[in-house]
């Protein structure tokens, strides 16, 4: 017997749409993501690629903005414990467990892997879940070395493995070693393509 093909699923913006902090007052929300994620975006790279911690980054935002590092940190964990995710999205990757190997693939930091995976219970979901934090990689890095690496270990056939993500170069990456993507968009979904495979 031939081995299953995989389906690799994204988290952010895929199969989950919150925001870490997104509990902090609008002002102080804002503050936060516009110094991580677009005038620090280095830094931000280094915490998802395991090059800073969850602490750090942290304690970086409560100095660089003058909010308590406690204050900060708890709405940090709560919100990253909180991420809502569909239940029947959940099932639905879970019956296809008999036809393929499933794999959530994220690029995420340590809170994901920390708080987010056993606050939801993902690993009861899917039989592996690869962070960027733990890997040190993105999806697109060295023409796409993480998915290689995960259709090697699991000699899975890459012409019948699968991609639902949300990120073009994500799926331009995928499709170019000859994988299926199905690019999630407010459209399409990721229940519009679940529907396709079920």
């Amino acid at each position: 017997m031939s081995a299953k093909p995989i389906l690799f699923v994204d988290f952010d913006g895929t199969l989950c749409h919150d925001r870490f902090w997104r509990s902090l007052p609008e002002e102080q929300y804002k503050k936060v993501q516009v110094l991580l994620f677009e005038e620090e975006k280095s830094y931000a790279e280094e915490w998802m690629k395991g090059r800073r911690t969850a602490e750090e980054v942290n304690m970086f935002l409560a100095e660089k903005l003058g909010i308590p590092f406690q204050a900060l940190w708890t709405v940090f964990v709560k919100d990253a414990e909180t991420m809502r995710v569909s239940e029947e999205v959940l099932e639905t990757i879970g019956s296809l467990r008999d036809t393929y190997t499933t794999i959530l693939i994220t690029v995420n930091m340590d809170s994901f892997s920390r708080f987010t995976v056993p606050a939801l219970k993902l690993d009861s979901y899917f039989d592996a879940i690869s962070n960027s934090y733990h890997e040190g990689k993105f999806k697109s890095d060295n023409g796409g070395e993480i998915f290689k690496e995960y259709l090697e270990k699991y000699s899975a056939p890459g012409e019948s493995s699968i991609l639902i993500d949300d990120s073009p170069s994500a799926c331009e990456t995928f499709r170019s070693l000859g994988g299926i993507t199905c690019q999630a968009t407010a459209e399409k979904d990721i229940t519009f393509h679940l529907k396709t495979l079920s």
